[in-house]
């Protein structure tokens, strides 16, 4: 129970690895906040978590609606200890000198600014509790290849942000880290290597075996060992630690 009476926000709550945190969260003792922009499918997901969870429908781009946010927390339990800031829109997956700048620029403004958002408007609460902030960045930072480019870049950016907040946020108490995790065993990349054995004339397993292949353990992590390691930073186990970037791709890549 590594996280027992801690208040916990999801911001990008839904399914795949929003859900396993949030899941795993509620196991380890925490009150639950879980913000999404849908109110509708946000409230069927979180009427199916056990637990004492308040569900907020939020875009974590209007910075309005974050402030409604924390002051929803607040009105509840008083207090916020973490922030799980997962919110994410796919980049386009072409070249950086064939890509839109424009959908690139709406990427940035959930994967990096909407992020920014939510540490100034949360700092103040955390600092009461001398919380943290964990966000979620991805694989993508460890490797180039053209497909992923506009990804990285949003991603990349992410890092130095969360660098600079750590710096920023420390001396408050603040703790602010990043978890990049691999390709995910979830129903998204499952329906990918369905398609993409489809596409080659090879079965589903075939792609698993050669992607899972490259890495060190052989295999794809799921959801939930990705919650688990995000969830160890927002606990105290980590209290010294801040400004890491947690790699979690069972060895595909080892960050430097």
């Amino acid at each position: 129970m590594i996280l027992q009476d801690k208040v916990v926000v999801v911001a990008g709550f839904g399914p795949g690895l929003g859900a396993s945190l949030a899941r795993r969260a509620l196991a380890e003792g925490a009150k639950l906040v879980v913000a999404a922009r849908t109110a509708d499918k946000l409230e069927a997901a979180a009427a199916e978590l056990e637990g004492e969870v308040l569900a907020v429908p939020t875009d974590v781009n209007d910075e309005d609606a974050v402030r409604n946010l924390l002051d929803k927390t607040l009105d509840r339990y008083g207090r916020v200890d973490c922030i799980l800031a997962n919110a994410f829109l796919m980049p386009p997956m072409d070249p950086l000198t064939q890509v839109s700048h424009s959908k690139v620029k709406t990427a940035l403004d959930t994967n990096v600014f909407a992020q920014l958002t939510l540490a100034s408007v949360f700092a103040d609460a955390l600092s009461e509790t001398k919380g943290n902030i964990v966000m979620i960045s991805s694989m993508v930072i460890r490797h180039s290849q053209p497909e992923y480019a506009a990804y990285k870049l949003t991603k990349a950016a992410l890092h130095a942000a969360a660098g600079s907040l750590a710096t920023e946020l420390g001396p408050r108490g603040i703790r602010v880290n990043t978890v990049a995790p691999g390709w995910i065993w979830e129903d998204v990349n499952k329906m990918y290597f369905e398609w993409m054995a489809k596409e080659r004339g090879v079965t589903p397993q075939d792609i698993y075996d050669e992607v899972a292949g490259k890495s060190d353990l052989k295999r794809i992590a799921d959801p939930d060992e990705v919650a688990n390691a995000t969830l160890f930073l927002a606990s105290d186990l980590a209290s010294a630690i801040t400004g890491v970037c947690l790699d979690v791709n069972c060895g595909e890549y080892h960050g430097g």
